[in-house]
């Protein structure tokens, strides 16, 4: 008599007991048709632009100013918030942020902005105006190789030949930026002898293209050209940036503020103006402005 029980024996009770395809118990993986909702393909990501680190830009290196490739720092902002010395509790005190500007574009600049640079210097010199001497500089930001879809292209240009730029871009063939979505103001007080800036966003609906034109001007000379006879409807802008910058445009037809007060003091955007407002009158009592009612120093 053997030592079996149970119709088995002790050495098959541990053999695993095969599983018919597709039963419950089936170790196989199911496999999933390209693109279903359970398929495990990469969903591609865009390309990532890795900016210069702080302290790089702080110690000089890969910033060669204004006559190279690097970014530009204006400034170095340290703390947040504006509060100096013990005062601070946010935390932030060591926070030291270099304010940098994108650097001069090298050749070649990518994409259609070689071409439109070349055609913009042909048409500046048969004028009679050298490229070199209208535009200060070009940037591309950022710049990389291939270009990126996410690139912008800005022209430097010296203040005096604003308006030949302008007609330029507007009325050549192949270039043919003929509307100007409006002029804004920068105010970069570090930026000695170019404190307050211009800048025009142009666009081309011929040829589905859009570039920035950035002219900068000291603070003791805040005088640019007015462009309201090449983009007529720089009007508005013209007089927003006059009210809220302080930058006049000469020879725009009615250079007047827009939004504060005709006797306004100041230019309530540039960053020299106080934060604090002005006081409120409420049933016969003064409310100081903000930042005068009390004091962290």
């Amino acid at each position: 008599m053997s030592g079996t029980s149970g119709g088995g024996s002790a050495e098959g009770a541990d053999k695993p007991v095969p599983q018919p395809e597709g039963s419950v118990g089936a170790a196989k993986p199911v496999p999933q048709p390209e693109g279903s909702v359970g398929a495990a393909k990469p969903v591609p990501q865009p390309e990532e632009t890795v900016g210069p680190r702080s302290a790089d830009l702080l110690s000089g290196s890969g910033s060669a100013g204004r006559g190279g490739r690097g970014p530009e720092v204006v400034e170095v902002r340290r703390g947040m918030f504006g509060v100096q010395g013990s005062g601070d509790t946010s935390g932030y005190g060591g926070l030291v942020q270099p304010v940098a500007l994108p650097g001069t574009a090298t050749r070649p600049y990518g994409g259609w902005f070689d071409e439109a640079v070349d055609v913009l210097a042909e048409v500046l010199d048969a004028g009679g105006v050298a490229f070199d001497d209208a535009v200060e500089r070009v940037v591309v930001d950022p710049q990389t190789d291939p270009v990126s879809p996410y690139a912008e292209l800005t022209l430097d240009v010296a203040r005096e030949h604003l308006l030949a730029v302008c007609r330029a871009l507007r009325d050549d063939q192949d270039l043919r930026f003929e509307l100007s979505l409006g002029v804004s103001g920068v105010h970069y007080p570090h930026d000695v002898g170019r404190e307050l800036h211009a800048v025009y966003h142009l666009t081309s609906i011929t040829h589905g293209r859009s570039l920035r034109l950035e002219v900068a001007v000291p603070d003791a000379d805040p005088h640019l050209p007015s462009t309201t006879s090449v983009y007529p409807t720089n009007d508005w802008h013209e007089r927003e940036t006059w009210d809220f910058f302080g930058i006049v445009f000469d020879g725009h037809p009615g250079l007047a503020r827009i939004e504060m007060p005709d006797d306004w003091p100041g230019h309530p955007q540039r960053k020299d103006y106080p934060l604090g407002g002005i006081p409120v009158e409420y049933k016969g009592a003064t409310v100081p402005p903000p930042d005068t009612r009390r004091q962290y120093s």
